[in-house]
């Protein structure tokens, strides 16, 4: 199920007939919904002989329709000869019986995920298909050793799910029980890799790899909004933007089918019985009342018509222009940037190039010094890549003053610091800014993962403090999550939004909560990664691959866990656990062995991966 884009089929690049390994030529698909049409596509163009099978002859028509019109764009783009498009039309024959299926060498079952279905179907093709037919269901939320257990056949009942769109999504999980024969999970595999896509292995639990890790983020995600502590457009804006992925978690809930989500959540929990498999309450409010996103036209969004991509405005889509009714703000002309790292250079820069005087200031003028000049080598590769003008680089380095003390902020207009994640060091810096700033100057804090009232705290203006959180690198990230206190002046908050649309950047508010919006949807899902590398159930590759291919991530988990560091990402994970005393956000065992090592990551040459010392 965890798919984040929808491609046009005919833009995927057709698998020239193959000769059909003599064992798997003839395949039946029983269900011709969205998924089984995708499967059968994929099946004919391969070569395969396919059989089409559905009770409902209303769908066997989309399915043909469905075939029809993306082998016509494959001919129009030349992706296909016509003659290479009648035979892939000629291979798939459709049937609203099971008795089409006697001479299939493989059955691939995607009929609605509901046991008894399926069950049924399979009882009913037992006394269908010939002895050594392998049995395969679609299913990614219910028990294939319970299916197999039930068959007449149990060693020859596996599942095999493919992912939405079938011709586009490369990943497919080839999912064993302890019943089912080697030689089977051989010949399917086999089959798998010679339709173009990247099989890999997994055992029976609910959701497997993609799914077990994308459904638990999603579960989040609908808890996070039906709370209100964030937007709908803002949840799916900092999920976008934080963490690069193609769609919102709330809007992916659409796509799949909140119902879809509900039924595989229902079944992750009975499981494991984690909290966070639970579904959230909202996702059972939606789909009694049939808002079960794109199929429906209305879920967490609203659509053009049932099954429509597009978007529409509906009550909760956020006012443009200046109608929104918020304070104006104040107006920022200079800003000062406390510290000294690669944190603090980019936000800098990413102010001095919006035309804003910037005050860079640091434990000693040598080391402000320094991240001013990190800021000339950024702006450097800018140029050379053509992405910035030399006037523009020098402009922007001429608005930044080094200093070695905060009392070079005494005239900003805002102050931003960007120092270690101490909350002690934070809360002595906010002391200091306090009593450096001048009345009316906003003080923001870049912190990922501590209170914000704490700095505010320690201060004796607590209203003008906020939680501006860049993400790294500042000047690449789009996305400042704003986060107020319940101290917070209205006008500050509205005055870093309007800071952050003058900077280019998108911003979203967020409540003064452990982790924001992204690190609370994110770190979990890292966790509940490592948990599965933990409990031998799948290996590190093929988690990575799972979620690039099957889910669209850019990086897989465990890339990213190096990338981040092991030591940061345990203390987010330790942060979250004890704010919201859940079991579920404990930290995996197995990440603090590592950090405990110094395993940590890129920057020391070993974490999950090994890496070349530079």
């Amino acid at each position: 199920m965890g798919r984040q884009s929808t491609p046009d089929l005919s833009t995927v690049p057709s698998a020239a007939p193959a000769a059909p390994a003599a064992a798997l030529a003839t395949i039946a698909v029983v269900g011709l919904g969205t998924m089984g049409t995708g499967i059968a596509d994929v099946l004919a163009r391969a070569g395969r002989e396919v059989i089409g099978i559905d009770i409902d002859e209303a769908a066997v028509q989309r399915a043909r329709a469905a075939l029809e019109a993306s082998t016509a764009r494959a001919v129009a783009r030349d992706r296909l000869t016509e003659q290479e498009r009648q035979g892939v039309l000629s291979r798939f024959r459709t049937f609203g019986d099971l008795q089409a299926a006697r001479d299939a060498d493989l059955v691939i079952e995607v009929v609605p995920e509901d046991y008894d279905l399926k069950r049924e179907v399979f009882a009913a093709l037992d006394g269908v298909v010939r002895p050594d037919t392998i049995l395969a269901t679609g299913t990614n939320a219910l028990s294939v050793t319970r299916l197999a257990a039930d068959s007449q056949r149990p060693e020859r009942v596996l599942g095999v799910h493919f992912f939405n769109p079938a011709p586009a999504m490369r990943l497919v999980e080839v999912v064993s029980s302890v019943l089912t024969a080697p030689t089977a999970v051989a010949a399917v595999t086999d089959l798998a890799r010679e339709l173009g896509k990247d099989p890999i292995a997994v055992g029976d639990r609910p959701g497997f790899v993609a799914d077990g890790l994308l459904f638990g983020y999603l579960n989040q995600a609908a808890a996070m909004y039906e709370s209100r502590y964030a937007t709908r457009d803002d949840i799916d804006a900092a999920m976008r933007l934080g963490c690069g992925l193609p769609m919102g978690p709330l809007a992916l809930l659409d796509l799949i089918g909140v119902d879809t989500a509900r039924t595989v959540l229902e079944a992750m929990y009975a499981e494991s019985r984690d909290r966070l498999h639970a579904p959230a309450p909202i996702l059972g409010q939606l789909a009694d009342a049939g808002l079960t996103g794109r199929k429906a036209g209305r879920g967490f969004y609203t659509y053009e018509a049932p099954g429509s991509a597009t978007v529409v405005p509906d009550g909760q889509t956020p006012a443009s222009g200046d109608g929104t009714g918020r304070p104006a703000g104040c107006p920022v002309r200079s800003v000062g940037v406390a510290g000294s790292g690669t944190m603090a250079s980019g936000i800098a820069e990413v102010f001095a190039k919006a035309g804003f005087t910037v005050v860079l200031a640091a434990r000693g003028l040598e080391k402000a010094e320094r991240a001013k000049d990190r800021v000339a080598t950024s702006l450097g590769r800018s140029v050379a890549k053509g992405r910035l003008t030399a006037e523009a680089r020098d402009a922007a380095l001429a608005a930044i003053t080094p200093a070695g003390s905060l009392d070079a902020f005494a005239d900003v207009d805002l102050a931003v610091e960007a120092v270690a994640e101490d909350l002690a060091v934070k809360e002595q810096l906010f002391r200091t800014l306090d009593a450096v700033c001048k009345p009316g100057a906003v003080l923001a804090t870049t912190t990922s993962s501590l209170p914000v009232v704490a700095c505010a705290r320690a201060t004796s203006r607590p209203q003008d403090v906020v939680g501006m959180h860049f993400f790294n690198p500042a000047p690449a990230m789009k996305l400042v999550e704003v986060v107020r206190t319940v101290l917070t002046d209205d006008e500050v908050h509205a005055t870093v939004r309007a800071v952050c649309a003058e900077v280019r950047k998108h911003p979203v508010d967020c409540g003064d909560r452990a982790g924001f919006i992204v690190n609370a949807l994110l770190f979990p899902y890292l966790n509940n990664a490592v948990k599965m590398v933990q409990e031998h159930y799948a290996s590190l590759d093929d988690i990575d691959a799972a979620m690039k291919l099957g889910g669209g991530y850019p990086m897989g988990p465990f890339e990213l866990l190096d990338v981040v560091g092991l030591d940061v990402s345990l203390a987010i994970e330790k942060v979250l656990h004890a704010a919201f005393r859940d079991p579920g956000l404990a930290p995996a065992p197995l990440l603090e062995h590592l950090v405990a090592a110094g395993c940590l990551g890129r920057k020391t040459g070993r974490g999950f991966r090994e890496y070349a010392r530079r």
